[in-house]
């Protein structure tokens, strides 16, 4: 393990500007959670940028981060249990499996459980929580990495408050569903603080044969503090510290169910999988400090740590899924319980750490006439995930499951892997002219990473190792050309890159492409709009592989080379919020995303060819939302999305494959009614999926699941 060693940079730099000014000349705006600050800011940016307010999420109060982020254009959705504990999300076809292809942030620092070591997002933040979410992609992503062949996804937590104020949310309804979301919190010129509570309970959609439902129970606890310099300060300063930790238990499975058996009832489950429970609980801690040295220069710093435990524990059927489907009358017995036969559950038990220090500066400047808007910083990064994974044997005897004995993990499910990472990046917006903005932007990453297996439980002997090391520079540049007060242009290139997991042997390469975008933004104020093209030429292509997203040779960890691949397509989203007579208004979002990929040429060993597709990608996304704001007490919004069907493996399109190949296209609609007793206190009722539509929306790894059905929640709100 190496430990943390930051260059002399930061504090050269601070010596070199470190002038007093006078605080009322002084920028102090010190956040630095955000990656894209506000509405007005998008405009400037290279590339697609898509925020979702406080007030966007308000309108339907979803707890999915699925349903909170499918209108935002170019990222596609995989669900898996209907109410997003663990989603996959991707970004202009980098890929879905638990949103592993995308930096995935909370508060602007990594938040996936080891995101250099194993990327797989199995901890993912409590959405219900969550006070704005921002997608980020084209040139700007370099900044943030180390994701940059799609994008970045960072979400914010309940900002401290400037006055004194608090809330409470209850909610309750089907399937045993309830939620309590609260939070306090105040401030004054120098000190705040916030605390937050967010607890979800559910019994389940999916009926257990012989058994009960699965259910869910999510607890999350925030804590936030602040200290910030007197406003007479001759240098403005301000630190946060966060402190989080939740847990869970729900009844989730990776077992689905054979395509006849989901005709007759999608939301069934086998009684064999009656034991498969997921717990986990993580905590983490972030520390961040700003500092205005001047009026054009301040220094952000941030430190963090998570850690993450967990125990997902999986029956695994080795198959039974495929040969049921295939007609085999006995695997379809075992399945139902009428055919006895053993079986193992494994123990997924994993523990994950990450830590890292960041510091950034941001320097406002001029040369040679020309306006600079420059930030550059340096992340020092660790993370480990640690396997521990025996399994536990059971013989299902006239439906019931008897427990036989246990299995200690072989040296594939006894082991550690953990990354360290350095890296730097540059980020300089240059006004070359009233209407043309510059953007150039280098990252370096510099990885290094080791496995180790064990091949006795006890840890005595030491196993196969690998260790893997790699570097590279990303470049990326920008133009935006404001060709009026409304319309503007923006084109952009840059260096996509993803780093394999730990797992990969000596000398496995980064996956990396060459990103194109160029398209044009309107805004007139009541109406905005954006059409981006983008086209991704990839030199190298690779899966990460996982139990949730097999790769192509069915391997469950480390990585796994596609090649050379390209990936097009376009964006197109617009918005408005229609004032009416007497204070009434209609606001209408609509996205959509074309989507175009392949493999360009046959892999080395034969088994994908050029012209295969890539999976889990869909080619045509929309969403609609609509709504009718009364501008008094009540409003109504209604949301539609679409979805294509997607293949779930790279030759799905070859000809001659079956529908298990195939997930199914779905539309769905959700609706939202909200109710103003007074200015403090709010009653909605919620409906998801509302028309009850249910579709085969996954496949993997073990059978067709369905969407979340029709569930009716009625909810209230009280603000103080």
């Amino acid at each position: 393990m190496k430990r943390f060693s930051l260059s002399p940079l930061s504090l050269a730099l601070a010596a070199a500007v470190a002038t007093p000014v006078l605080a009322n000349e002084r920028n102090t705006h010190l956040e630095t959670v955000s990656v894209i600050g506000d509405t007005e800011a998008i405009s400037s940016l290279p590339g697609s940028a898509h925020l979702i307010d406080a007030a966007d999420l308000e309108r339907f109060e979803f707890v999915d981060i699925n349903r909170m982020v499918r209108e935002v254009p170019g990222l596609y959705l995989l669900e898996e249990d209907g109410y997003g504990l663990r989603p996959n999300l991707g970004i202009r076809g980098s890929g879905s499996g638990r949103s592993g292809k995308i930096s995935l942030m909370e508060d602007g620092v990594l938040i996936a459980p080891a995101p250099y070591a194993a990327p797989s997002a199995y901890y993912f933040p409590t959405a219900g929580r969550l006070n704005t979410v921002e997608v980020l992609k084209g040139p700007a992503t370099l900044q943030y990495g180390p994701f940059t062949v799609g994008g970045a996804v960072n979400m914010l937590s309940t900002p401290i408050p400037g006055d004194a104020a608090g809330m409470v949310q209850l909610e309750a309804g089907e399937y045993g569903e309830s939620r309590l979301h609260s939070y306090y919190g105040a401030s004054t010129d120098t000190t705040g603080w916030l605390l937050e509570t967010h607890q979800q309970y559910a019994d389940g959609f999916r009926e257990i044969d012989r058994a009960d439902s699965a259910d869910i129970a999510k607890e999350d606890y925030l804590l936030k503090g602040r200290l910030r310099s007197a406003p007479d300060a001759s240098y403005q300063q301000q630190l946060d510290i966060k402190v989080q930790y939740s847990e869970e238990e729900s009844g989730m499975s990776y077992l689905g169910l054979t395509d006849a058996d989901f005709k007759k009832d999608p939301n069934r489950r086998y009684g064999i999988s009656a034991l498969d429970e997921m717990q986990n609980r993580h905590s983490g801690v972030q520390l961040n400090h700003s500092i205005a040295l001047s009026d054009s220069f301040s220094l952000h710093t941030q430190a963090y740590y998570n850690k993450f435990k967990r125990d997902w524990f999986k029956t695994s059927l080795g198959g039974l899924i495929d040969l049921a489907n295939g007609g085999d009358a006995e695997a379809q017995a075992q399945l139902d319980g009428g055919l006895d036969t053993e079986f193992g559950i494994k123990h997924n038990n994993r523990k994950y750490e990450s830590r890292g220090l960041q510091v950034s500066a941001n320097w406002q400047l001029q040369t040679g006439g020309l306006d600079h808007d420059l930030t550059f910083g340096l992340r020092r990064h660790w993370d480990e995930v640690d396997r521990f994974q025996p399994s536990e044997n059971f013989r299902q005897t006239n439906g019931e499951l008897v427990f036989q004995d246990i299995s200690l993990p072989s040296s594939s499910n006894n082991r550690v892997e953990e990354a360290s990472a350095t890296s730097f990046f540059a980020y300089d917006e240059i006004q070359l002219a009233d209407k043309l903005t510059l953007t150039a932007v280098l990252r370096y990453e510099d990885i290094e990473t080791e496995q180790q297996r064990y091949n006795d439980p006890e840890r005595n002997e030491k196993g196969s190792s690998k260790s893997n090391q790699l570097d590279e520079w990303l470049p990326g540049l920008g133009l935006v050309y404001d060709l009026n007060d409304q319309w503007s242009l923006l084109a952009g290139v840059h260096r996509g890159f993803a780093p394999p997991g730990a797992g990969s042997d000596d000398g496995v390469g980064a996956e990396l492409s060459t990103n194109y975008e160029w398209g044009a933004r309107f805004n007139n104020g009541s109406l905005r709009g954006e059409m981006i093209a983008f086209f991704s030429d990839y030199e190298n292509t690779i899966q990460n592989c996982s139990i949730a997203v097999p790769c192509p040779n069915d391997a469950d960890s480390g990585s796994y080379q596609l090649g050379e691949a390209e990936i097009k397509g376009v964006e197109a989203a617009i918005g408005s919020d229609w004032g009416l007579a007497n204070g009434w208004a209609i606001p209408l979002r609509v996205s959509y995303t074309y989507t175009d990929a392949e493999i360009t040429k046959d892999s080395d060993d034969g088994d994908l060819l050029a012209g295969d597709n890539l999976a889990h990608l869909p080619e045509n996304v929309f969403a609609l939302s609509a709504g009718l704001d009364s501008g008094a007490a009540w409003r109504v919004n209604l949301t539609a999305a679409y979805q294509d069907e997607m293949c779930v493996n790279n030759a799905c399109n070859r000809g001659g494959t079956d529908r298990f190949d195939h997930t199914e296209s779905l539309w769905v609609l959700d609706a939202a009614a909200h109710y103003d007793f007074s200015e403090d206190l709010t009653t909605y009722l919620k409906v998801d999926n509302l028309f009850d539509e249910q579709a085969i929306v996954n496949r993997g790894p073990d059978g067709a699941r369905a969407n979340r059905p029709r569930t009716a929640t009625l909810g209230m709100k009280f603000v103080f």
